[in-house]
């Protein structure tokens, strides 16, 4: 990908190592207006047309809030039924409808392929928040972001990690984006721990063996105690024929402090993409890892801002302009 400017960002097939480099390198330059020492009014005037055909809470406003720390301005559609695509409007006539009142869009449908097939009517630049159990770019992206973060912290690299990858893995889109992001790293270890039924894709997988990283696949966490990472996901039940299918793998890979402590090092960092089922019955991750200082599910959506961003930045071309529209802060925002 040799230039964001007016480009869609549909699928992680887009970036080499080197864009996502830069990516890093200008979400690292959002931490100040992200955390509000510091505002910028680079995108005033500009539009965000926030499309989300699927439910969402952390994606949807994190699209939002970065547009808004920009200077730009956000217009939301949520679900279906609240959109003419209710009434058989195609995804095409849709784009070219709502490209004309936007500068760039975001947006999240249940269907694979359909943000593309959208962002083929679009006149603007089309970021992709979730196509159905396919592709989750920009969640690969921040969780990218935080795994390079976290092993800085440590004096290391993203090359020659191990990551252990836990739970619905079929329909985990973000998995499948996560997993071939790092593909393109060096000497990655990946472990992949779920049910038979909720296996990798083989796609997935054949990205990673081509890419000569080690690959194991298993039923049990036994065996991935040295992990770096531990990536936690949800039972993706929404993308299941019933609910009673799905039912019966809700709860299989729990995590708690003893498990933690029994099969991972001491410096295991744990994560996931949320939301995460807090549910009896699933309770993905126990409330008593919730002050452990690994667990790091809320420094991973602080970071989606910040990337969510600098993917704005650089495809409307301003990454360059953003210092020179710096404004006061006027509010006080206690340990933001």
């Amino acid at each position: 990908m040799n230039s964001f400017a007016g480009q869609h960002i549909l699928s992680v097939n887009q970036f080499d190592r080197e864009a996502v480099e830069k990516v890093f390198s200008v979400a690292d330059q959002m931490l100040p207006y992200a955390s509000r020492k510091k505002r910028t009014t680079v995108l005033e005037g500009a539009i965000l047309g926030n499309l989300f055909f699927e439910p969402s809470t952390r994606t949807r406003v994190s699209f939002g809030t970065a547009f808004n720390l920009l200077g730009g301005h956000v217009r939301e559609t949520t679900g279906i039924s609240n959109s003419a695509l209710a009434k058989g409007e195609s995804l095409y006539d849709t784009a070219r409808v709502l490209s004309g009142y936007s500068d760039v869009i975001a947006m999240r449908h249940p269907d694979t392929g359909s943000v593309a097939e959208f962002a083929a009517g679009s006149r603007v630049p089309v970021i992709n928040g979730g196509d159905g159990a396919n592709e989750h770019p920009t969640q690969a992206l921040l969780d990218l972001y935080t795994i390079a973060k976290e092993r800085a912290s440590l004096g290391l690299t993203i090359d020659d990690l191990h990551i252990a990858m836990i739970g619905d893995l079929r329909f985990g889109r973000t998995v499948h984006s996560l997993a071939t992001m790092l593909s393109l790293f060096n000497n990655v270890k990946f472990t992949l721990i779920s049910p038979k039924d909720l296996s990798m894709p083989s796609k997935v997988c054949d990205t990673i063996s081509n890419a000569g990283h080690e690959l194991i696949i298993t039923e049990k966490i036994e065996g991935s105690v040295e992990a770096d990472i531990c990536y936690q996901t949800r039972i993706q039940e929404e993308r299941f024929a019933s609910q009673e299918l799905a039912n019966q793998f809700r709860g299989k890979f729990r995590l708690n402090q003893q498990i933690y402590t029994k099969h991972f090092k001491s410096q295991t960092v744990i994560m996931h993409p949320l939301p995460r089922d807090s549910r009896a019955e699933a309770n993905e991750l126990d409330n008593d890892l919730n002050m452990h200082p690994n667990l790091a599910i809320f420094r991973q959506t602080d970071n989606g801002v910040l990337v969510r961003m600098a993917l704005f930045a650089l495809t409307l071309d301003v990454a360059e302009k953003v210092q020179h529209y710096i404004k006061p802060v006027y509010w006080y925002t206690k340990n933001k």
